[in-house]
């Protein structure tokens, strides 16, 4: 009987509301898109959320300036637009995270480097004035490897950016979130934006997507406005999204897309409906398996994923064929000529004159203040690939050096051609191995850059091309696939990625410690 009054007597706790704050930074882009125009939350709830998230994690070192006043902004914006029942922006009520390689008006800019120091824009990168257009509000600027030049986020002015994710043995080494988009894609997995801005050169949106558990497309080349990017090696860097999922990369691509008349690379072309468009079923596609994706000594845990990916797309409907890209094994050295080459010549900018760091030793003459503000505004990496570059085009090698590796970027983009003659897309692992303990790799540059191994040949070939979560290894780190697409065709890689995301049943998360 005392029980039964016990229970009579019992107040139930009251009703928890179905997203409370701490919830909405989990949402995926999509989520927090529908559920502010539904009504379950509004955007300045968001924006809080996520700024909270930001401001406690000063230990991964993702932002180098943190903007939560712009993300409120932009949503108490969102709210009245919707409260006056106006029309609403693609991106209205998602606040994101800014690589710090896009200038932002009236917001520094630095290219996380001492050289930009202190540099503040008076004008608007095309891809982020499209996003900030779209409803989308800015948490901050994130770090990156310095001038983008990095494979690990360690050569950051501002120092190096942690990865949210730990071995699972128990060990605290710090791990690299990949790069040269670290920034974006730490902070997208430790849930301090839900979707970020990237930029891909070598594969610095796909390389830091595979090590954190996270997906990112670089789109064809032209298909994102380079105008407002600070340069690396002009003729290979691509903006595009970084985020949780394939839906939110399609999202997000829709609306950093489409012609610019101020960058003459831009693709003057209709921007697809991808997200629209998704579809997982991949009746009638072909996927191509390239055998110089597999050299002996591949990781097995690599290559084992890879063939669970394999069979992924099978179920989805692909018939699988082997593809031959004999000229693989020359894409490294072929980067690694032409990329120093472009960013010797882009960097030379940079000379203490008109913006940015300068050093004036006194008595100083001008040759002087050059060698001064490069030798303090760069840092060890950005000076290794200046000189290279300087070299490769210097009088004497430019034949030997810079004509040839363009002629065999030639036949590395005919490779893909040919084999796209009895495909439609490729499949190949996104990195060769997971993450690394930071300082593991920097004393051996060339151990370094072989982390780009499997990305730099899309690169080359202005393919589109994207990274998804393909499962944890042993140790219980990410480790990832990539989709290689033809020219434009990105709604197929991002349909086999659907494809794979909705198999592989990706849902794993970095444990809190930040």
């Amino acid at each position: 009987m005392m029980g039964f009054m016990m229970a009579q007597n019992f107040t139930p706790p009251p009703s928890v509301p179905k997203t409370s704050k701490t919830d909405l930074t989990d949402l995926t882009v999509a989520e927090i898109r529908d559920g502010f125009r539904a009504g379950d939350f509004s955007a300045r709830e968001v924006a809080e959320g996520f700024n909270a998230n930001v401001a406690a994690a000063k230990a991964l070192n993702a932002f180098i300036v943190e903007t939560p006043e712009k993300a409120l902004e932009a949503a108490d914006a969102a709210d009245k637009a919707k409260a006056a029942g106006e029309t609403l922006g693609q991106l209205a009520g998602v606040p994101i995270g800014m690589k710090d390689l896009f200038c932002t008006n009236g917001v520094q800019t630095t290219a996380a480097s001492h050289m930009l120091e202190g540099f503040v824009p008076t004008y608007e990168s095309t891809v982020s004035g499209k996003l900030w257009a779209a409803g989308a509000g800015m948490l901050g600027k994130l770090n990156l490897d310095q001038f983008a030049m990095g494979s690990s986020n360690e050569t950051s002015y501002y120092g190096n950016v942690i990865s949210p994710w730990r071995r699972k043995d128990g060990g605290n080494a710090a791990l690299a979130p990949g790069g040269s988009s670290g920034g974006s894609s730490s902070a997208i997995s430790a849930r301090l934006c839900p979707a970020a801005t990237g930029t891909d050169t070598g594969g610095s949106i796909r390389q830091p997507a595979a090590f954190t558990g996270i997906s990112g497309i670089k789109p064809t080349y032209g298909r994102c406005s380079r105008w407002g990017i600070v340069a690396f090696a002009s003729s290979l860097d691509q903006a595009g999204p970084m985020a949780r999922t394939v839906r939110d990369n399609a999202i997000l691509l829709e609306v950093m897309s489409g012609f610019d008349p101020k960058d003459s690379t831009s693709l003057d072309l209709a921007v697809p409906q991808w997200e629209a468009n998704l579809s997982s079923d991949l009746k009638g596609k072909k996927v191509g398996i390239p055998k110089e994706y597999r050299p002996d000594g591949l990781n097995a845990e690599i290559s084992a994923m890879w063939d669970r990916g394999i069979a992924w797309l099978k179920d989805a409907g692909a018939e699988v064929v082997d593809v031959s890209l004999p000229h693989t094994k020359y894409a490294l050295p072929t980067y690694y000529i032409i990329a120093p080459a472009e960013a010797s010549s882009n960097l030379a900018r940079y000379d203490g004159v008109r913006y940015g760091q300068r050093d004036l030793p006194d008595g100083a003459g001008l040759q002087d203040m050059y060698a001064a503000t490069r030798a303090a505004g760069f840092g060890p990496e950005v000076k290794r690939r200046i000189m290279i570059g300087t070299y490769v085009l210097s009088a004497g090698f430019y034949d030997a050096y810079y004509t040839q590796a363009q002629k065999v970027r030639a036949l590395i983009a005919r490779d893909f051609e040919q084999a796209f003659e009895t495909c439609d897309l490729l499949l190949t692992p996104t990195a060769p191995s997971a993450s690394f303990a930071l300082g593991e790799k920097q004393a051996d540059p060339l151990a370094m850059y072989l982390n780009d191994v499997f990305t730099v040949p899309a690169s080359l070939a202005g393919l589109p091309a994207m990274a998804v979560p393909g499962g944890l290894d042993s140790a219980g780190l990410p480790i990832g696939l990539q989709i290689i697409g033809k020219a434009l065709d990105e709604q197929t890689v991002l349909n086999a990625a659907l494809a794979i995301e909705e198999r592989s049943g990706f849902t794993a998360r970095p444990d809190k410690w930040w």
